[in-house]
């Protein structure tokens, strides 16, 4: 047993392109290939029950909430226009809704890829044929744009979306050609991206859009459809970045990643969401050009952002005005913006990064922010989502009305729709292929990256077989057994990720006829030739501990945060005898406790005089309110109004 990191493998091209499937990124070329959904499937618990909870309930809502509001309805309305220009009928929604079926699209097909259910694939037919419906002849597909009673088209490229929807129905086609899912909306992307390519190719006009997304569904479309052409137009988007083709806004060229080439910048930074997608879509043309500057660059900005600019959650953009990256360690927890998109976005990024670089931190971050960002999105009825992500709510809020339409982001609970839905149609999509960030191959084996029970089928390049089936308690139990269902008749490789919130914990593996034995990580290397029901167990402790934040994040200064395992945890108003959670502190003293479902931690309440000076020798005093529980964060608001924080106030008044 080693620990060192996996073998790095040259080229997947041959192998890629022999499979009927392939997952949401399949790069030419790479250190890790990624699993398709033939190979990998979600079986048990936790993360099965998350994505059946997608399947049946959250697909559904957000296309039930679509259809009611005219959304959906704008394709039929733009369908029937076509041999009628001048009729004009009113657009439903702000001008970017139409990605928002078209996210709808791409999670219903991930769907579709895994089980051919006949009522899904009748609701995705019927409405991949009202989508198709409105294409115009050109192969240009907006609803918003282009007709006579309209803005023209390309007329508002810094706030209309318009490529930015384009990008999103790329994708959606990328995972219609991936799953075999429809052939029809396949041949939408196709004339889609011949009408870019003739508008904004090399001869056609040097423009970018407000909101960068397109860039990655280009490089994407590319790969899927084997067209250099669509990757080129990908790159030149990219590369015209930075050079300020957009005009000023409030906030600066800064907002738009307009202020500094790809290749320039050191840091992400601007609007979250739209730094995250770009630089993911650099990656995906560095990977296909070979061009190892951009993709240092695009390394360089994670690192740096995550060094100073990341939530402990995972969670990214500290700005409620622009939704944007605030400056180094400006992480406010009650100011926290964390926009689940954000946090999507920002998974898509650490994926490429792990499948060029093999580097376990970026599984690490995946990680974080699947189960404390995009998990706390849905309630746990799948019917409600939060858009932004906050360590500290301050005040109770009120229920959101469950049959109105919400202001964007305003609601202290999670409500069903939003003005802007671009967050719960993002989260059908990503739990849809969930089980894709969690495991990779290499010529030598398979590498496990994330933890729950799932099974692996695959076939590693020489057309070995290697079959393994996972189960784990995982997040709140660290013990992962991998059981071998098949013989294989040579020496392979299991790469086991051991997580960094587990660096300095006694970490033990325990070996087919071997003795269980301490490892290290961050990556634990098993090589041997595998037989048939030989198991493989990892035991990562998960007590719950004490996080404490970097001197230089001011707003969290003397105070401490509870992690348990890759669960950061948050304490309830609902589980304080009573008041809020604005006055509380924490005895760290005393270790917290570890309990089945999070952990109870020693708290006392300040106690100002009301209305006194805030400001004095010693603060306050403290009443003792005993050992209260925590909850893993993206649970909280699920029991009704509450307040909420992440960091709590260390009890220092005896100091």
């Amino acid at each position: 047993m080693t620990t060192t990191a996996p073998a790095t493998r040259t080229s997947s091209s041959a192998v890629a392109g022999a499979r009927r499937f392939a997952g949401t990124v399949s790069p030419s070329s790479s250190t890790l290939t990624p699993l398709d959904a033939t190979e990998i499937r979600l079986t048990d618990g936790f993360w099965a029950e998350k994505q059946a909870l997608n399947a049946d309930v959250v697909l559904r809502h957000c296309e039930d909430w679509m259809e009611r509001i005219g959304w959906t309805g704008n394709f039929d309305r733009a369908a029937a226009g076509l041999g009628d220009p001048g009729t004009p009928w009113e657009h439903s929604g702000i001008e970017f809704v139409d990605s928002e079926v078209y996210k709808l699209l791409e999670g219903m097909a991930w769907e579709l890829g895994r089980e051919r259910e006949p009522a899904l694939q009748a609701r995705y037919d019927a409405l991949v044929d009202r989508v198709a419906a409105a294409q115009e002849d050109d192969g240009y597909l907006h609803t918003s744009f282009g007709r006579a009673w309209q803005r023209p088209r390309w007329s508002d490229l810094e706030w209309g979306h318009e490529l930015y929807s384009m990008g999103h129905l790329l994708q959606a086609v990328v995972a219609a050609e991936r799953t075999g899912a429809s052939p029809r909306l396949v041949e939408v992307g196709r004339r889609l991206a011949e009408h870019l390519w003739s508008v904004f190719g090399p001869e056609g006009r040097v423009a970018i859009c407000g909101h960068p997304e397109v860039e990655v569904a280009l490089a994407e479309l590319g790969r899927a459809l084997d067209e250099p052409r669509w990757v080129e137009l990908a790159r030149l988007f990219v590369e015209r970045r930075g050079h300020g083709l957009l005009g000023q806004i409030e906030y600066g060229s800064e907002y738009f990643q307009d202020d500094v080439p790809v290749r320039d910048a050191d840091v992400l930074r601007g609007h979250a969401v739209r730094a995250l997608y770009l630089a993911a879509g650099a990656l995906d043309v560095a990977v296909e050009t070979r061009d190892d500057e951009l993709a240092d660059a695009v390394r360089r900005q994670w690192e740096a952002t995550v060094a100073a600019r990341t939530y402990v959650t995972g969670g990214m953009g500290s700005h409620h005005q622009d939704e944007a990256f605030g400056a180094d360690h400006e992480l406010p927890p009650d100011r926290a913006y964390s926009e689940t998109c954000a946090g999507i976005a920002s998974t898509m990024l650490s994926w490429r990064l792990l499948l060029a670089d093999g580097d376990a931190r970026y599984a690490d971050l995946i990680e974080r922010t699947l189960l404390n960002v995009v998990l706390a999105s849905p309630r746990e009825d799948g019917r409600a989502f939060f858009y932004t992500n906050t360590l500290h709510q301050r005040t109770e809020g009120v229920e959101p009305d469950e049959d109105e339409l919400n202001a964007r982001a305003l609601s202290s609970l999670r409500a069903p729709w939003f003005e802007v839905s671009c967050c719960p149609t993002n989260v059908a999509r990503t739990l849809a292929s969930v089980e894709q960030f969690f495991a990779t191959r290499t010529a030598d084996g398979v590498q496990l990256h994330q933890y729950g029970s799932y099974d692996v089928d695959t076939v590693l390049d020489d057309g070995t077989p290697v079959a393994l089936s996972v189960t784990s308690g995982y997040p709140l139990d660290g013990r992962v057994a991998v059981t071998w269902r098949g013989d294989v008749d040579r020496e392979v490789e299991l790469a086991l990720r051991v997580p960094s919130w587990a660096d300095g914990s006694a970490v033990t593996v325990a070996l087919p006829g071997e003795e269980a034995g301490e490892a290290q990580g961050p990556t634990i290397v098993v090589r041997r030739r595998f037989s048939a029901g030989d198991v493989v167990v990892l035991d990562l402790p998960t007590p719950a501990e004490w996080v404490r934040p970097d001197a230089r994040i001011d707003a969290a200064r003397g105070q401490v945060a509870v992690q348990r395992g890759p669960l950061v945890l948050a304490l309830e108003s609902t589980d304080l005898p009573s008041g809020t959670v604005n006055d509380v502190l924490v005895d760290t003293t005393v270790d917290p406790v570890t309990t089945p479902a999070g952990a109870r931690v020693e708290l006392s309440r300040s106690r100002t005089p009301a209305g006194g000076w805030p400001y004095g020798r010693s603060t306050a005093t403290a009443d003792s309110l005993g050992s209260v529980e925590l909850v893993p964060y993206a649970t909280w608001g699920n029991r009704g109004p509450s307040t909420m924080r992440v960091w709590l106030p260390v009890d220092d008044l005896e100091a």
